[in-house]
């Protein structure tokens, strides 16, 4: 929920989702809860300077309050993940359409595991 590439001085769309946010939180009475997001947002960008030494500016993004607004309108935590994937699927779809339209290469995004080798465990002795 914090910096994204090129909003970032602020995000116009977090700056209307905080606009609605503020108008639920009262309605539901959790403005206590809004304040500790308002303050992360005013933080995040100091502590990211200062102890991940990036001196870009960051902002709140469209997602940094997705989950107190979906936690309000009492959506179960584990749906909030895919609701974060199906609000992105058109936009992914276009870009691969895009891709296949516009050039002839596969694109393999870079990957690196930070995970320990592990043995292979078959599936019947997991």
């Amino acid at each position: 929920g914090i910096g994204h590439a090129v909003y970032t001085k602020s995000d116009p769309r977090a700056e209307l989702m905080k606009k609605y946010t503020i108008m639920l939180a009262e309605e539901k009475d959790r403005m206590d809860e809004f304040k500790l997001y308002e303050n992360v947002e005013k933080l995040a960008p100091v502590l990211m300077q200062e102890e991940r030494k990036m001196y870009k500016p960051v902002c709140a993004n469209i997602d940094f309050y997705s989950g107190f607004v979906y936690n309000m309108l009492g959506i179960p935590d584990e749906l909030f993940t895919p609701l974060f994937a199906i609000a992105r699927v058109a936009g992914w779809s276009a870009h691969r359409i895009e891709e296949l339209i516009c050039t002839n290469k596969i694109i393999r995004p870079a990957y690196m595991s930070v995970a320990e080798q592990a043995e292979y465990i078959s599936l019947c002795d997991r």
